[in-house]
């Protein structure tokens, strides 16, 4: 008989399914609803399956002394970027993901972050609140743009995906249900365009976007894809929506951006450093504060089809790995 022991790090993020093993498997648990990197190396010490939704794996933590044990990761996200892929395939450790569970969700909150960005909403709601409107007889102006424009509507827009996969393709989807025109934009300094469908180069989709959806991988190609020449190359009617990951914006570049007017403004779900505070965020600053610049807290994601999903696939990668069946393999 074979016993594995499944330690569940964030069970906050995730249904705890239970699951059926093929004999002579069993299984026991741990769940823990949140864990910090000062908990994680006791925690998965004892661990042959690790489920977790974002925690840094690295080198180390992954490494015979610290989990002797392991055989398997479940990555309850699409996104992998988190754990030392190379040191798993070395030490011959499985590692699932669940794709495309959250494609719903994440689009949706992308396209709610491009209206909350473009029409100002939240600083119209504090103004408001607080008494603003009549004091100022009129708060239109603090809805137009620092060129004294009107904003865009969904037919004048538009709209770039930097990122083509479930999500990009159902952002697209949604922008062009609402009017706008869409470009796909290729990869980033592909003179050849073999990816094709239709897609606009690079550089173009920068210059022409009015609103620019950012919803692809963190790679080393894809870090701070967006930086001081994409920002400085946008029209200052651009708006720039980052539901991806954190590290493909140079967060210190963005704000520079909207400081100086280059674009009209930004909205972004991730962060480079996570969770995010104003002494690691360059977003979170004092001096961002009164700049059109929307931040959620990673959790573009949550919804309860995505909660379905994930416990649905979560299930699949352990049993079907515990059989030999294994299902959306990473390593």
């Amino acid at each position: 008989m074979t016993n594995y022991h499944v330690v569940f790090l964030q069970g906050d993020y995730s249904q705890v399914p239970d699951f059926e093993l093929p004999a002579p498997h069993t299984y026991t648990k741990t769940v823990y609803p949140q864990t910090t990197l000062s908990q994680l190396h006791e925690r998965i010490h004892d661990a042959s399956i690790l489920v977790f939704s974002k925690i840094e794996l690295d080198a180390i933590a992954l490494s015979p002394e610290v989990t002797p044990h392991l055989k398997l990761i479940v990555v309850v996200a699409t996104g992998t970027d988190c754990v030392d892929l190379e040191v798993c395939r070395r030490r011959g450790i499985a590692v699932s993901n669940c794709p495309s569970s959250n494609v719903e969700a994440v689009s949706e909150h992308a396209i709610g972050l491009y209206f909350t960005t473009r029409r100002k909403m939240l600083q119209l709601h504090s103004m408001t609140r607080a008494g603003e409107w009549p004091r100022q007889k009129t708060l239109m102006y603090r809805a137009l743009n620092k060129d004294g424009t009107p904003p865009l509507t969904c037919q004048e827009e538009v709209v770039g995906i930097i990122g083509n996969g479930n999500v990009g393709k159902r952002i697209a989807g949604i922008a062009r249900g609402l009017g706008m025109k869409v470009l796909i934009s290729g990869r980033k300094n592909d003179s050849t365009m073999t990816n094709g469908e239709n897609r606009t180069p690079f550089d173009t989709v920068v210059k022409q976007s009015t609103v620019l959806f950012l919803a692809l991988p963190l790679t080393d190609q894809t870090r701070h894809l967006i930086s001081t020449p994409e920002l400085e190359a946008m029209l200052p009617c651009a708006v720039v929506i980052n539901v991806s990951r954190g590290g493909i914006v140079d967060e210190d570049a963005l704000v520079k951006a909207l400081q100086k007017d280059q674009i009209a403004g930004a909205a972004t779900d991730v962060f480079s450093e996570e969770p995010s505070a104003p002494d690691n965020s360059a977003l979170l600053r004092e001096d961002s504060q009164d700049l059109n610049l929307v931040v959620t807290p990673h959790l573009a994601w949550l919804s309860q089809m995505t909660f379905n999903n994930y416990s649905r696939l979560l299930q699949r990668a352990v049993e079907g790995w515990s059989s030999g069946s294994r299902c959306n393999i990473v390593v």
